[in-house]
């Protein structure tokens, strides 16, 4: 629905009211009640977006830019763990597998 922009002729309010496109135009004005209101010719409403979305993503800092070394901090402590997983980790010791057991000619 679009917004349209009014103002009085005879005490000079001007105010907006969102109305649909079908309905009529207002004639009279909510501040001195008489019928002397005019529709305007408005700039507009602003910003239509289409599309399938925006996502935070879009709009995700870049570490570096940051300036607080957060990056810096996560991408060590993340190295670390990994360190830390693979030295503690066991390594396999179960024997290979067997086939079915049947023979081949």
């Amino acid at each position: 629905m679009p917004t349209y922009e009014y103002r009085c002729k005879e005490c000079k309010y001007t105010f907006e009211e969102l109305q649909p496109m079908s309905a009529p135009a207002l004639t009279t004005c909510p501040s001195c009640r008489e019928e002397t209101l005019v529709r305007m010719i408005s700039a507009g409403g602003g910003l239509i977006f289409k599309g399938s979305g925006f996502y935070i993503t879009d709009y995700k800092r870049n570490s570096k830019s940051d300036g607080k070394g957060a990056g810096k901090e996560a991408k060590q402590k993340k190295s670390e763990e990994k360190s830390s997983d693979s030295s503690t980790s066991k390594p396999n010791t179960s024997p290979p597998r067997q086939g079915q057991g049947g023979t081949r000619d």
